[in-house]
C-alpha cells in the first residue's frame, strides 16, 4: 500500500472547501435556514430515540411498559445523558435562531412542550431504580447554562462595555432583517 502523495492530500482536503461557510458566498439567511434544517432534524431524530428507546419496551411481565435497554444501566444511562444533552442543544439553537421572528412566541411554546413532553416520556419508559432524575435535568439545562454563562463571560469579564454588545446584537438583527426583507 503506497503512501498518499501531496497532490492527493491537497486534493481530498479541497473538495469540501466548497460546502464550507464562506462569508463572501453565503448569506447569513441563508446560513440560519441551513441550520434550522440540520438542528431540526437532530431535534426530530433525538426526540423520537427518547419517546421509543432503542430496543422498544418490554410487552408482558412486571417491566411492561419499560425500556428493554434499560437492562444494561450504564449503557442507557450514557444513552439518556446524551440524547437529552442533544435535544436540549437543538432547542437552544431553534430557539436563538428565531429570536424576534414572526410567531417566536408559538415557537417558544412549541419547543417547550415538546420538551415537556420528551420528559415525561422519558419518565414513562424508565425504570425509576435505573436512573437518576436530577442528572437528565442537568443535562437538559447545560446547553442553556453554557450559553448564559458566555455571555455574562463576555459582557463583564472580558471588558466589553455595554454599547460593544448591543451594537453587536443590534447589527446582527439589521442583518437578519435586511436578509428577510430581501428574500
Amino acid at each position: 500500500m503506497s503512501r498518499p502523495t501531496k497532490t492527493d492530500t491537497k486534493r481530498s482536503a479541497s473538495w469540501f472547501k466548497k460546502f464550507q461557510y464562506d462569508q463572501r458566498r453565503d448569506s447569513p439567511s441563508d446560513a440560519r435556514n441551513v441550520l434550522l434544517v440540520v438542528v431540526a432534524l437532530i431535534a426530530a431524530v433525538t426526540f423520537q430515540a427518547g419517546v421509543n428507546p432503542p430496543g422498544g419496551v418490554w410487552q408482558e411481565g412486571k417491566h411492561a411498559g419499560r425500556a428493554i435497554y434499560a437492562s444494561q444501566k450504564f449503557a442507557f444511562y450514557v444513552f439518556l445523558v446524551s440524547n437529552t444533552l442533544a435535544l436540549s442543544s437543538c432547542i437552544l439553537v431553534i430557539t436563538s435562531l428565531t429570536y424576534r421572528f414572526p410567531f417566536h412566541f408559538e415557537i417558544w411554546v412549541a419547543t417547550a412542550s415538546m420538551m415537556i413532553t420528551y420528559a415525561s416520556a422519558v419518565f414513562a419508559v424508565t425504570p425509576h431504580e435505573i436512573v437518576r432524575f436530577r442528572y437528565l435535568l442537568i443535562a437538559a439545562s447545560v446547553p442553556f447554562l453554557m450559553r448564559c454563562l458566555g455571555y455574562f463571560v463576555k459582557k463583564y469579564c472580558l471588558g466589553e462595555s455595554k454599547g460593544q454588545i448591543e451594537s453587536q446584537e443590534e447589527g446582527g438583527e439589521k442583518n437578519g432583517q435586511a436578509d428577510d426583507q430581501q428574500v
